[in-house]
């Protein structure tokens, strides 16, 4: 079997990035666009996961297989590529070849991911992910920025060592087995699952290890917050779903998530942190679906991660194309937009409304299929968690679906008059808004996707009444508590308090006493003890020398400054260990006469 026969699609973004560079003007952006579309062609093509499969390790004889087709991995790839392809048409006025490289860099690890079939390619795209996702927040070069990405890389690089051990613990009480296939709850439960659950977790979002989020995404540029919002929480669903289907705390670090996000983005100022909430809000539907198990809810959360992308990214495009015109983000200083942005705030309206789950929606017709599979579980408990995911549902109305809009287009005129966005940005939009709408009226293509079959019609009557009962009741409660919602110029405390607030006092206490007490070791040791050592090695001997050969030169006439000039002649040779053969011959007689002085002692 060829090897090359099939590749992982992911090669097809990560060596395409290397062109960028070398490309100018549109043929750039073009060129951007074509390399997701390309890869999302591909990836429809494939159904077999043949080739790429490599031996390189001693201690196993399984392969490290960069190529898993299946129909959650393909799912998961679809949607990653075809956001990306209308990621860049969003982003066609962007020119910068670093951000277009991180971004496309990220992007194909992200596909990677997804299709790797084994924890080692896991581990090794998911760091990939880390790395250039990094780069997509530091390309916005502004002192925020900076600061964000480093806070970023920190905490994962934290949850890459915990992934990272937790795969060494793994495979070794697999016997040597880097298979990546799902661990059973009931048997598996040892320190490296734990592990690798925890890394997974801090890229899902996860509380408490969730702030680097909204801390990170709006500091990004105009495109990088849309690319960033697709993919790291994404993969990490993924990887819940395909390796921990049916771990019962999952359910309740969903549920958690789902009220955690609402909460927050409650109380948020900057409409994109509140998108940035929104997105914790979302994944918890997700992970709480992978704690539930069943092949329900699989493909319920495979469905609602391939709508949320879609409806999540349209809403930051219109976050995004207000930020392009105004230059501004928080919702205090934005409001009256409708008046010349009324394009943006139909396309962004239409994701607030499929983000809610409104009938004739995307995500309608997908995050029901989660609240119904866990209304119908047997599992113990499972009451509540279909409880607070229902309200969660209700939630989500409320900030996203009203609170979004209405303070950023319909808030008080703050006096901006900016143009409507630019064309590619609309055209991006629209693509996406008919997508929420398409999927809301017709699932069945994105459930032919999903990988087990669903017997679930949404479009009952007690789902529709439900839900706009629901929908209704948060509208209520939004206008009758609407004073009370008000932003002002505030911010948010979030768990990054902690580590914004203990970390630079940590570092300083750590330089302190770990490079002082180096310091204080270097003075009293290495100064103070082995510098004459290695003085006396250096130069003892020719000092020794010299003091012995300077009677002979006084008693030949010679002056103080010859003398001088003559011991530092020999202190340059003994650096050098350059001797006349007079000299060395002179040692030669001194150290047998030392031998046999302390033999004849002996005896």
């Amino acid at each position: 079997m060829n090897p090359f026969a099939e590749f992982p699609p992911a090669l097809i973004l990560l060596l395409g990035a290397l062109l960028v560079p070398f490309l100018k003007g549109n043929w750039k952006s073009v060129y951007v666009i074509a390399l997701p579309a390309l890869t999302l062609l591909y990836i429809l093509q494939l159904d077999s996961s043949e080739g790429w499969k490599f031996n390189v390790f001693s201690f196993t004889d399984e392969a490290v297989d960069f190529l898993r087709v299946d129909k959650l991995s393909k799912a998961f790839g679809i949607i990653f590529s075809l956001n990306a392809v209308i990621a860049f048409v969003f982003a066609f006025y962007v020119k910068n070849s670093t951000q277009h490289v991180a971004a496309l860099v990220y992007i194909g690890s992200a596909i990677g991911t997804v299709f790797a079939g084994d924890l080692v390619s896991v581990y090794v795209f998911w760091e990939g992910m880390a790395i250039s996702s990094t780069f997509v927040i530091l390309s916005r070069k502004t002192e925020k920025a900076k600061a964000a990405g480093f806070r970023y890389i920190m905490v994962h690089l934290l949850g890459g060592l915990f992934l990272l051990a937790g795969i060494v613990i793994t495979v070794a009480n697999q016997g040597g087995s880097i298979a990546f296939n799902g661990f059973d709850f009931a048997t598996e439960q040892h320190a490296g699952t734990w592990l690798i659950l925890i890394g997974i977790l801090v890229n899902a979002g996860a509380p408490p290890l969730s702030a680097w989020l909204p801390d990170s995404y709006p500091e990004a540029s105009v495109t990088g917050g849309l690319i960033l919002s697709a993919y790291t929480t994404k993969t990490a669903v993924y990887t819940l779903l395909r390796g921990y289907p049916g771990w019962e705390p999952l359910i309740w670090i969903g549920c958690a998530m789902s009220v955690y996000g609402i909460i927050y983005a409650l109380l948020e100022n900057d409409m994109r942190r509140i998108l940035a909430y929104s997105i914790i809000n979302q994944v918890g539907f997700m992970v709480c679906a992978a704690g539930i198990g069943s092949p329900e809810a699989i493909s319920g959360a495979t469905a609602h991660a391939f709508c949320h992308i879609i409806y999540k990214s349209l809403l930051w495009m219109s976050a995004g194309a207000v930020l392009y015109r105004i230059g501004k983000s928080k919702c205090t200083d934005l409001g009256g937009l409708y008046k010349t942005m009324p394009l943006t705030l139909i396309f962004g309206t239409i994701g607030a409304l499929a983000i809610s789950a409104v009938p004739g929606t995307s995500g309608f017709t997908s995050k029901t299929i989660i609240i119904h599979a866990a209304e119908y579980s047997d599992q113990a408990g499972i009451f509540w968690a279909w409880l607070i995911l229902e309200a969660a549902s209700a939630g989500v109305f409320l900030h996203a679906g009203i609170k979004f809009p209405y303070f950023v287009f319909f808030n008080k005129d703050q006096g901006h008059r900016p143009k409507e966005a630019p064309g590619s940005m609309l055209i991006a939009m629209f693509i996406l808004s008919f997508l929420c709408i398409f999927f809301g009226i017709y699932p069945q293509p994105l459930y032919d996707l999903l990988p087990y079959a669903v017997d679930y019609n949404a479009y009952t009557w007690s789902h529709i009444i439900t839900q706009m009962q629901l929908l209704m009741l948060s509208a209520l409660v939004f206008f009758l508590f609407l004073p009370m919602l008000k932003r002002t110029a505030t911010i948010s405390l979030d768990f990054d308090w902690f580590y914004r607030k203990a970390l630079p006092p940590l570092g300083r206490g750590l330089d302190k006493t770990l490079n002082g007490t180096n310091a204080a070791v270097s003075r009293g040791f290495t100064s103070g003890v082995i510098a004459p050592i290695v003085n006396f090695f250096e130069s003892g001997a020719s000092r020794f020398v010299a003091w012995i050969l300077t009677p002979f030169w006084m008693s030949l006439g010679y002056s103080a400054e010859k003398i001088d000039a003559k011991q530092q002649s020999l202190f340059k040779r003994a650096k050098r260990g350059a001797f006349p053969i007079g000299i060395t011959a002179f040692f030669a007689v001194i150290l047998l006469g030392l031998l046999s002085l302390i033999f004849l002692l002996e005896k």
